[in-house]
């Protein structure tokens, strides 16, 4: 009996400590404006030119390439799972400071509630180079 308590108070302090930290590497960023969106990047290093707006849906279920884009913006600490089957405004900007390759650069920024729920700067020629903003 008193191996089945230690083992369940285990495992509830096990299930605290993860939910606790995820919490903790998750951050709201501010993304109201256009100045706090190009801020945003600007703390990263990266100069950029909006170019475009639109509205779009999160997906309630991730594709496998979705799953891939969730866990880089899990890697940023962005909320985009979080905000799953919300609508969304997607900001596309060109990347003025980067172009490896002579690639023209595209960097994107998804905005839900006014928080930036994720993140990615991408070759314009269909994504061939992929990567996080921070």
């Amino acid at each position: 009996m008193r191996k089945t308590i230690f083992m369940a108070a285990a495992a509830a302090f096990a299930l605290a400590s993860c939910s606790t930290r995820e919490t903790n590497t998750v951050s709201a960023v501010a993304a109201e404006s256009a100045a706090q969106r190009i801020s945003y990047f600007a703390s990263h290093g990266w100069e950029v030119e909006e170019i475009s707006e639109r509205y779009v849906t999160i997906p309630e279920s991730f594709s496998s390439v979705y799953e891939e884009y969730a866990l880089m913006q899990d890697k940023q600490g962005l909320p985009l799972r979080r905000y799953a089957g919300r609508n969304a405004r997607l900001f596309v900007y060109e990347v003025k400071n980067y172009s490896p390759q002579n690639k023209k650069m595209l960097a994107e920024l998804l905005v839900c509630d006014n928080t930036a729920v994720a993140s990615m700067v991408y070759s314009e020629d269909s994504g061939s180079i992929r990567m996080p903003v921070s």
